[in-house]
């Protein structure tokens, strides 16, 4: 009974995490249609400026992560400008563009390693190590701050979407466009500030990715299948559903690593994934 109550805890804690790592998908993928492929790897970009920051100046991992997050929001509206005037504008975005962000993943990893080398990265912080036990329930402190992080993000976003104007058009601007103009709102500007949104939440879930554990420049591949299989099963672009997702994922890879083994742990994304494409393509709340 303890080992399944602590796999559940632990399951619960770790898709909090993927829910912060696929939340920008959530957004380019779910709700822009665009399919950035290269998610994982801001994720991992995120990390390593949370160890620069930490490793020169002792400052706190999340907190930088927050700092810089307004430098990855202009970085990712760059990128979407050079994607929409290369591929979206042309009508080339269904293979060219998915081909455009599967090499700028190669080329940031690339970087990282030229950078960085192979060696894996990890940062200080006064509650890294630390735990608190209710009962028979251990809670290590490293997994409960990226948890409550990711949760104050979701809440973030969702309010972001769903109480401004500029959110309300986000959400509307792969369903109609021309309704989107009558409200004079410019859809590249909205697809872009939305883009922008994804990659400054990616980085600041690299910020949370450090603080469970090292790093290294290759690990942005490990989350690609799980980041699209969250997206998927919660309803492409439902914020709520890719909470729900996340969280459903993270106590059946803990499951599954706990009863058979952190070996199959990675196949139970994919295993979700065709589970829910074959019985519910539209995912647990369907496409927002």
């Amino acid at each position: 009974m303890e080992l399944l109550l602590n796999a559940i805890v632990s399951g619960l804690l770790l898709g909090g995490f993927y829910a912060a790592v696929a939340l920008g998908l959530a957004i380019a993928f779910g709700q822009l249609d665009i399919v950035n492929i290269a998610h994982p790897a801001f994720v991992i970009v995120g990390s390593y400026v949370a160890y620069m920051v930490n490793s020169r100046v002792g400052l706190d991992p999340v907190l930088a992560g927050l700092i810089f997050a307004p430098a990855f929001f202009v970085v990712g509206a760059a990128i979407y400008r050079v994607y929409y005037a290369s591929f979206e504008r042309t009508g080339q975005e269904a293979l060219s563009g998915l081909a455009f962000f599967f090499g700028l993943m190669f080329i940031i990893e690339v970087l990282l390693l030229m950078i960085y080398g192979v060696d894996y990265r990890s940062v200080a912080a006064p509650y890294i190590g630390s735990t608190w036990r209710f009962g028979p329930v251990i809670v290590p402190l490293r997994m409960f701050v990226p948890f409550a992080a990711a949760l104050l993000m979701t809440a973030a976003v969702y309010l972001y979407l769903s109480k401004t104007f500029t959110g309300r058009a986000i959400l509307a601007v792969s369903q109609d466009r021309l309704a989107l103009r009558l409200m004079g709102a410019d859809p590249i500007r909205i697809k872009q500030l939305a883009f922008g949104l994804s990659i400054a939440t990616a980085a600041l879930a690299g910020a949370l990715l450090i603080l469970i554990g090292p790093v290294e420049p290759s690990m942005n591949r490990l989350y690609i299948g799980r980041v699209f299989a969250i997206v998927v099963l919660g309803g492409m672009g439902s914020i709520g559903g890719t909470l729900v997702a996340a969280l459903i994922l993270g106590v059946a890879e803990s499951f599954v690593a706990t009863f058979y083994g952190p070996s199959w742990a990675p196949a139970v994304a994919f295993g979700i994934l065709l589970v829910t494409l074959a019985l519910r393509p539209q995912g647990l709340f369907g496409r927002y």
